[in-house]
């Protein structure tokens, strides 16, 4: 007996086949290889011909489905095809498994850059009964994605999370063959042979797992389980759907969940010495009046509950770290008194017994509406003489003007801590060469440059009169290692990495877009780096999903307290 639903199917089917264009036994039927052809076009673009297979996928937000059929007995072209739907034409009822016949013209739908999907256009569909496609099993990331375009594939490879920061807005993943992906201008300075070579690739590993859907903002992502927590660097495998050109690359239109490994998230690093000296982007710490009242503020937290909630995580993370010292970027620039985001920081950091004291510059500093800070353990170490701060050239509005402070250990000699925050990658008002020099290394990269040079020239004059020549500069540089600004410190001026004279392989600190490196940095002087016992980056923050934030996450746990990774070094002073 035919189902209710079968007859309704039969019944559009029918009314889309139009009796001057259906297709009949006398046509020829063209195997869908045939119509893709092995090159990234079709040799039949612009023509009408009739294909016949089986529905794969159809995604009605997609405006259209994909059919496969039995193959033409190349390997070098796809057997499948994406039969688009006509704007304002309603779509047949299609599922997995119904076996169609289909006249239509070969068209080349745009995907981004250079690339198209091949589809076919103004379609008449005839049922053919039903049928079954299995996927094609890939144990290895394919030479060329352009065989397999519009196919059923499963992945039996691992796939890499490299990124997450799209699946809240689009439904996807990014994932990656061969283990995370790298910023090219972290290993290599921009521009160069070596970053091109790089960032061809990252665009050749990288995998887009996407929903099947157009849709903005979706309240779900059906293929992650609710509450599920996603973080770059975890394996994903079993991931099934259809191979699909958009947006400029290669993505997986899921037909199947993929396993996702359980996250494993680090314990709190331990670095040896007697001075530990941690740096932390805080990712605009406000308070509002500071009264409990004025949200939302201008930046950070929108309610007094989620204030509260970020004061939670920040006071977890700091208090995970055990620092002596520590320099914080992105503070309301709201003074020093009782109200302000400082001084409620550390009065949160005291709560049931502490000794934190933090830095007073008396104003600022810097004019903007963030700032650096400096906090530190009075019963570790004592600062001596007045802090200095630099507000000449760039910083202010554009870099944050930096804030160095000497401090002691018991009877020791003194040494200097700088805490600083270069202009960022965002593009408002760049011109000339502070504009986008598509290099990759963003806009405002001369200024950053010029920041940089100007910082180490004011450090050369010993800003806070303490004669000490043991320095450490360290923060949000807003520069990954291979670019201007922190390429020149090191190389030009002979401040040392303090990541690389520790040995550590592979640092980072931020993951955006799906790629990983560092834009926080710590830099010693020379005399400094010999006393250097230990570095460590404490992953909690970058490799998590913004769904893990003080806004909707658990407040207890530090995780995504911030979109920086805090950095801690430890000396032996």
């Amino acid at each position: 007996m035919t189902s209710p639903r079968s007859l309704l199917t039969l019944a559009l089917l029918a009314s889309l086949a139009l009796p001057a264009c259906a297709a009949t036994p006398k046509e020829r039927i063209v195997p869908i290889g045939e119509v893709q052809g092995d090159g990234a076009r079709s040799a039949l673009d612009g023509q009408t011909v009739t294909v016949e297979g089986v529905v794969t996928a159809a995604f009605a937000d997609l405006g259209g489905f994909f059919m496969q059929d039995a193959g033409d007995g190349k390997t070098t072209t796809s057997d499948a095809l994406f039969v688009a739907f006509e704007d304002g034409t309603p779509a047949p009822l299609l599922t997995a498994g119904d076996r169609v016949r289909v006249r239509g013209i070969v068209g080349e739908r745009k995907a981004g850059g250079d690339d198209t999907l091949t589809a076919l256009h103004a379609p008449v569909i005839q049922s053919r009964g039903s049928g079954r496609i299995a996927p094609t099993v890939l144990t290895a990331q394919p030479d060329d994605w352009e065989r397999y375009e519009g196919m059923l594939v499963r992945i039996d490879a691992p796939l890499t999370l490299s990124g997450t920061d799209a699946l809240g807005r689009f439904g996807e993943l990014t994932t990656s063959f061969g283990g995370r992906l790298w910023q090219p201008s972290e290993v290599a300075a921009p521009g160069s042979a070596d970053a091109k070579r790089l960032a061809a690739n990252n665009a050749r590993r990288t995998l887009v797992l996407d929903d099947g859907s157009a849709k903005r903002d979706p309240a779900t992502v059906w293929y992650v389980k609710k509450g599920q927590p996603l973080r770059t660097g975890t394996v994903l495998t079993g991931a099934q759907g259809i191979v699909d050109a958009r947006h400029g690359g290669w993505r997986l239109q899921l037909t199947v969940a993929p396993t996702i490994a359980a996250p494993e998230r680090p314990a709190a690093p331990q670095v040896a010495g007697t001075v530990r000296i941690a740096a932390f982007n805080l990712e605009n710490l406000f308070n509002g009046d500071g009264k409990g009242g004025g949200f939302p503020t201008e930046r950070g937290a929108k309610t007094a509950a989620q204030y509260q909630a970020q004061v939670q995580k920040l006071v977890g993370t700091i208090r995970g770290l055990d620092p002596d010292i520590a320099a914080l970027m992105e503070l309301e620039n709201d003074g020093y008194g009782a109200d302000s985001s400082l001084a409620q920081l550390v009065a949160a950091l005291n709560a049931g017994g502490g000794t934190w004291r933090f830095i007073d510059a008396k104003q600022g500093p810097g004019p903007d509406t963030i700032r650096v800070g400096i906090i530190y353990r009075s019963d570790k170490v004592t600062p001596t003489g007045r802090p200095a701060t630099l507000e000449a050239g760039p910083f202010g509005e554009r870099s944050r003007s930096p804030l160095a402070q000497a401090f002691v250990r018991g009877t020791g000699k003194p040494f200097v801590v700088v805490a600083n925050h270069l202009k960022s990658k965002g593009c408002s008002e760049a011109t000339g060469l502070d504009a986008d020099q598509k290099d990759g290394a963003g806009c405002w990269n001369a200024l950053r440059l010029d920041s940089a040079q100007r910082l180490d020239a004011w450090l050369k004059t010993d800003p806070t009169r303490s004669r000490s020549d043991r320095v450490v500069m360290l923060g949000d540089f807003n520069a990954y290692a291979m670019e201007a600004p922190v390429r020149w410190l090191r190389d030009n001026a002979g401040w040392v990495d303090a990541f690389k004279q520790a040995g550590i392989e592979h640092p980072y600190s931020y993951v955006y877009s799906g790629l990983s490196g560092r834009l926080d940095h710590a830099l010693l002087s020379p005399s400094l780096a010999k006393q250097l016992r230990g570095a460590a980056e404490w992953h909690i923050n970058a490799d998590e999903q913004d769904a893990q934030g003080y806004a909707d996450g658990d407040p207890a746990v530090p995780f995504r307290s911030s979109d920086h990774d805090p950095l801690l070094l430890g000396f032996d002073l």
